[in-house]
């Protein structure tokens, strides 16, 4: 099996017939047939049926390009970071976030980045995806949402931000300072599909509220769910790295009159020292955090145990970490101060705010468990958001 064979297969499936195939990759339409039928016949097994001119995937083929595209895509970004190496001697920067995170926030951050290298490659995953490329050295920078427990990677620091409502700018609620969560009871509810993070949060917060939702709409993007929202179809509870850092017209964005909050953090491979590129980059995505995301708390990275495990036992992650006191009054104290943090920030949420003192990073020190980390993202489902 060589490159040129996968090359051949990838170019006939991204452009659908073997001359377009040819032409992209300044090839003769024979060479790319021969190709293809080489590696056919190597695998054993048809990639795709053919009816005179036209091709069309078979079920392996469509099995054996997920597989192939991350290897070519990782071919192309050695060829150009070789081609850097060789004409400046610098090296390029690989980040990887989960979608809401990567569309949100990396691009303001890379933007006000003195210290950019003269190649970045910037992708979306999913969490777990996230992670595995940051234990296998794929990336160089995750920036993920919690709940996170891995070995092997170093948690730099933890962001909080409360989690907002999008609704269609006509809406009546648009007029107020703060939506209501019981305005989910009278309209359709846009939610993620993710069971195990964001959406699990504002389904407690609505359990704990007693509050029924006559319709629920799930997506997998945030970007979706505004999308949504802007078309009429009922009122999105999400993260407010989307609803801030790409605002959509004709969407409202709300703070809610319950915290229900957002933790997500930089994360790089646990042992290697990060590159000043590296160092930069995570102190620069904290500031754009802090300027872009009204109420933004930046968190020690100490605190993430704690965090994680609130998650996993069912209590509310904001409420519990707003305070040191284990009181009840601590709690209610927790919340106030929540609420007028975000109703505050959303007011001004256009001006810049200033960043949360800077925390010294807690690396955990225990050994990466790459092959368990491995199973786990190819277990992962197709849920890209939070």
């Amino acid at each position: 099996m060589e490159i040129r064979q996968l090359e051949a297969f990838a170019a006939v499936m991204s452009t659908g017939s073997v001359t377009a195939a040819g032409r992209l990759l300044g090839r003769s339409q024979p060479a790319i047939t021969r190709s293809i039928q080489e590696l056919e016949s190597e695998l054993g097994f048809a990639l795709f049926a053919r009816s005179g001119p036209r091709v069309s995937p078979t079920e392996r083929g469509f099995l054996l390009y997920e597989e192939v595209e991350p290897v070519l895509l990782g071919m192309q970004q050695i060829r150009a970071s070789a081609a850097v190496i060789g004409r400046e001697g610098s090296r390029s920067l690989d980040v990887v976030a989960t979608p809401a995170l990567a569309a949100g926030l990396v691009p303001a951050a890379l933007a006000a980045d003195p210290a950019l290298p003269a190649q970045i490659h910037l992708h979306s995953a999913s969490p777990e995806k996230v992670v595995h490329a940051v234990l296998t050295g794929a990336a160089e920078v995750g920036v993920t949402s919690l709940p996170l427990e891995h070995r092997g990677v170093a948690v730099h620091w933890i962001g909080e931000v409360q989690c907002v409502a999008a609704l269609a700018a006509d809406d009546p609620l648009a007029a107020a300072d703060t939506v209501p969560l019981a305005a989910c009871a009278e309209r359709a509810l846009v939610t993620m599909q993710n069971p195990y993070r964001l959406r699990q949060l504002v389904d407690r917060a609505l359990q704990d509220a007693g509050i029924a939702v006559p319709r629920r709409i799930d997506t997998n993007t945030s970007l979706n769910a505004l999308a949504l929202v802007r078309a009429g179809l009922g009122l999105a509870v999400l993260e407010p790295v989307t609803a801030y850092g790409m605002p959509v017209d004709g969407v409202a964005v709300r703070p809610i009159d319950v915290p229900i909050p957002f933790h997500f953090c930089v994360i790089t491979p646990q042992g290697r020292p990060p590159t000043p590129a590296v160092q930069s980059l995570t102190e620069q995505l904290a500031l754009a955090a802090a300027r872009l995301l009204p109420g933004f708390v930046r968190r020690d990275a100490r605190e993430g145990d704690g965090l994680v495990a609130q998650y996993e036992t069912g209590s509310n992650p904001g409420r519990d970490a707003g305070s040191n006191d284990s009181g009840g009054s601590g709690d209610r104290t927790a919340d106030a101060t929540a609420r007028e943090s975000a109703r505050t920030g959303a007011r001004r949420h256009q001006q810049p705010t200033q960043p949360a003192p800077s925390a010294r990073a807690a690396e955990p020190t225990r050994s990466a468990q790459a092959a368990q980390a491995d199973q786990l993202a190819r277990r992962a489902p197709s849920r890209q958001n939070d």
